[in-house]
């Protein structure tokens, strides 16, 4: 089977942000990507907490802000995302740390992207067996 070749996809179809998805963003600075979820979709949040979102962006600077990561999994819809942005080459916040945040919560990692040239990206479900 032919590798899959996803560097022509623009960030917001590599995030899975579809046209009326629900989507929060807390602690994600990217006017660009904001422009673009504007475009897609009117229902976003840059503030506050929105339940039964399809996607959302949440920005981890620091280990101390993982802790945040199991309030974040009751605002997903069964089937949505949730992507722990982070910052690259640093060593007090790794992969290691992002992931077993999210394991933590009984969601699976499924993806990884290269958000930008400084983040990575890092996406959790919920498991099928799991979705209500």
């Amino acid at each position: 089977m032919a590798e899959r070749d996803y560097s022509h996809r623009t960030l917001i179809d590599k995030l899975n942000i579809k046209e009326g998805a629900r989507v929060l963003l807390l602690g994600v600075d990217d006017a660009e990507l904001l422009a673009a979820i504007q475009a897609r979709t009117a229902d976003y949040s840059v503030r506050g907490r929105k339940k039964n979102c399809d996607v959302i962006l949440f920005a981890a600077d620091t280990v101390a802000d993982l802790r945040k990561v199991e309030s974040l999994r009751e605002l997903l819809a069964p089937a949505g995302g949730l992507w722990i942005i982070y910052p690259k080459g640093r060593k007090d916040i790794t992969e290691k740390h992002v992931r077993e945040a999210g394991l933590a919560t009984g969601m699976v990692d499924n993806k990884i992207i290269g958000f930008s040239a400084t983040r990575t990206g890092l996406r959790f479900v919920i498991r099928k067996k799991d979705r209500e």
